[in-house]
Order: C-alpha cells, then structure tokens, then sequence
C-alpha cells in the first residue's frame, strides 16, 4: 500500500524524524491562507502517488500567499503526467504548503527489503536530489549500503559510518540518531520501502527529511489498522480495488490478452509465454489455489472489465483449485457478462476433463487449448 508524501511525514514525526513545517490543502483560499501561516515563501507540492512531481511541474517554490494560491489553481483538479503515473497521469485533489528551507546540502536515504541477503538493507548516499537509479547507473561507488540484521536492528555502528561517510561532518551523531529513528518506522510499520530524497543539511545547521515516500506490505496491515486509514483508493486503479475487495491477486497492465491464472509463478509463466508468442499481456490475475466458484466469476468480470482486453487467456493447472470449479464460474461469467471477446481455455490436474466437458456443454465460444505453447500461441492470434 503506497501513502501520499504528507501522510508519510505524518508517521515519521511519530519517530522523531524531522520534517519541514507545512498543511495539506485542497483549495486555492486554503493553500493562501497556510502560505500565510507559514511566511508567505513556501513551496507548493502536488499530492500524488507517483515520483517525478518536480519534473512535471507538480513542486513549485512561491514568495508569497497570493502566488501560492495561483499555482494551487492551476494544479488542483489538474492531471499530472510524470514519468511513473502513464501517459494520462494522476489527477491532483491535495497540495501540501510546506515552508521553505535554505538547503546546504542535499542526501539520498532509503531502505528497502535485500531478496539475495533476505535482510533489510539501508541505502545512503551524497547525490541527493536525483533519481536514485540515474545516481547507481553513474556513480555507483556514491551508494553506501548496511545490510541490516532483523534481530538486532540498524546498529550504532553502522549509523554513526553511513553519516560519517555519507559527507554530513559535524552532524553526524544527530544524523545517526535520525537514521536509526527512521529504521524503526521501516520496522515497526512493516514497511516495505522507505525512501527520503532528498534528506538535507540546511545552512543553520538542521537535518531534515524534505521529502519521504512510504510504502507498507500489504500482508503486514492486518496489525496496523490506523495506517489502513491513510489508504487513498482514487489513487489506485479501479479494476484493483476491485480485486482486493474479493481477495483477489490483480495487476492492471498495458497489453490486449487478459489473463486469468491460479499460482503467482503459472501466472508469471503465462505472461512470459504470451509475450514470446508476440501478444501482450493486460493483466496479472492470480486467483488463488483455493478460490471458490464466486471468486472466478469475480475474476473474470473485473478481467473482462478492462477495455483493453481483446481475448483472454484462463490458464489452470488443478490442484487444490478443481478445474471443474473454475469452468463453473467461467461459463457463469461469460453468460452474465454477454461476453464478445475470443476466450482460449488450457485445464490440467484435478477434474480437467469434467472440466472440459462444462465448456463443450456451455454452447459458448471457448476454444481449448492442449498446452501453454499452443494456449499461448491461439490466443495472441485471436487477439490480433
């Protein structure tokens, strides 16, 4: 689950983090009136989930209330189009004013999960500011890492030599502070990713995080019921929210073949096959080993809810999840739905041939596949 940047400072202040001063606003009255509050000089950020804001106009610095609410007018209820929001970009309904620092210097901090050490990793590094990727493309010796041992927590240590290292001098017992106090919001709030870019040393002498980004493990949110209320679904894709609302595994993608798939890895496989096959994929949907008859007609609605879709895919491989149980909700689907696009079927395992014999009986227009290849290949013809 991914927060917007004034939700995120929010649960750092929890932490001791220091974040700039600054109100979150959704009018341009509003955002005049904190710019007033704040000094008049402030900076006006676009509250969406995605990076790239600066680039596309989304963070402007003001020198004063009355331009403060002339830029929050041209960006309210505007789409933003940066690099990580897709060609028709997000549209912006919350702007955070925030006080205007004079920066010294500017740093990169982050942790994030290590799948090769299976630890948490803390990233720090001088080249603030920048995308971090343009940064360990260029300059790779400029990212420190400390790998972060679960059962004793980012250490002293390790602190004190990421500051020291990193270029912050004399701040650097503060900054260690800061850097440990930060570990234990990654920690405590079962984050998958806490990004701070940039982190910054102003000319009086203060470190703090100007910018944050947080992103929690969805399986970890049963035990945080308040940060599942800072979740934003018109963030989120429609289609998405939907699935999560039926337990269902889903991921909008940009291709024509949808997909409908039991197993993360089959399904990961389906999507390589098509793309070898020439097609595209429109989606990841993994409808679980033990779904019900209910959970694949809700699968295969939201599937075919996609626009985009011009044929779909099922791909089963039955085991606890019974081929005939998924033919059932398929065909229940399809008849409710009146569905129009081409539908290729691949059933194997348990009851595959029960299975098979509820498409023939359906007096639809399913074509059954033998294989993945031959899945793969008939379907991304038809959808052609």
């Amino acid at each position: 689950m991914k927060i917007h940047e004034f939700q995120a400072k929010q649960v750092l202040t929890q932490f001791s983090v220091p974040v700039p001063k600054g109100e979150v606003v959704s009018t341009p009255e509003e955002a005049r009136a904190a710019a007033e509050r704040l000094g008049g000089k402030v900076v006006v950020k676009a509250q969406i989930h995605a990076g790239g804001r600066g680039k596309a106009g989304g963070v402007k610095l003001v020198t004063s209330s009355n331009e403060a609410a002339q830029v929050a007018t041209k960006l309210l209820g505007k789409a933003l189009v940066t690099g990580q929001t897709g060609p028709g970009g997000r549209v912006v309904k919350r702007l955070l004013i925030e006080e205007s620092l004079d920066v010294a210097k500017e740093f990169y901090l982050g942790i994030v999960l290590d799948r090769a050490s299976a630890r948490p990793v803390f990233l720090a590094s001088s080249e603030g500011g920048v995308e971090i990727e343009i940064t360990a493309a260029k300059k790779p010796e400029k990212i420190l890492k400390a790998h972060i041992d679960p059962d004793r927590g980012l250490e002293a240590y390790q602190a004190r030599k990421l500051a020291f290292n990193s270029g912050l001098g004399p701040q650097v017992k503060g900054a260690a502070r800061v850097f440990t106090n930060l570990y234990h919001a990654f920690q405590e709030t079962d984050a998958s990713m806490v990004e701070i870019n940039p982190f910054v040393l102003t000319r009086d002498g203060r470190i703090i995080a100007l910018d944050a980004k947080i992103d929690f493990d969805d399986n970890g949110l049963y035990r945080h019921k308040n940060l599942m209320q800072l979740r934003d679904i018109d963030e989120e894709d429609p289609l998405e929210v939907r699935a999560t609302e039926h337990g269902l595994n889903y991921i909008k993608l940009e291709g024509n073949v949808g997909c409908m798939v039991n197993g993360a890895g089959l399904a990961m496989a389906t999507m390589d096959i098509i793309q070898y096959a020439g097609g595209f994929p429109a989606n990841f949907l993994d409808v679980g080993g033990g779904a019900s008859e209910d959970q694949v007609r809700n699968a295969f609605q939201i599937l075919l809810a996609d626009t985009g879709v011009r044929a779909v895919l099922i791909n089963i491989f039955g085991g606890i999840m019974r081929c005939d149980i998924v033919a059932s909700g398929v065909v229940a689907a399809a008849k409710a739905l009146s569905v129009k696009v081409p539908i290729v079927v691949r059933l194997e395992g348990t009851n595959a041939e029960m299975g098979g014999k509820i498409l023939e009986e359906s007096n639809l227009n399913f074509t059954v596949a033998r294989n993945m290849k031959d899945a793969a290949e008939k379907v991304v013809k038809l959808a052609k």
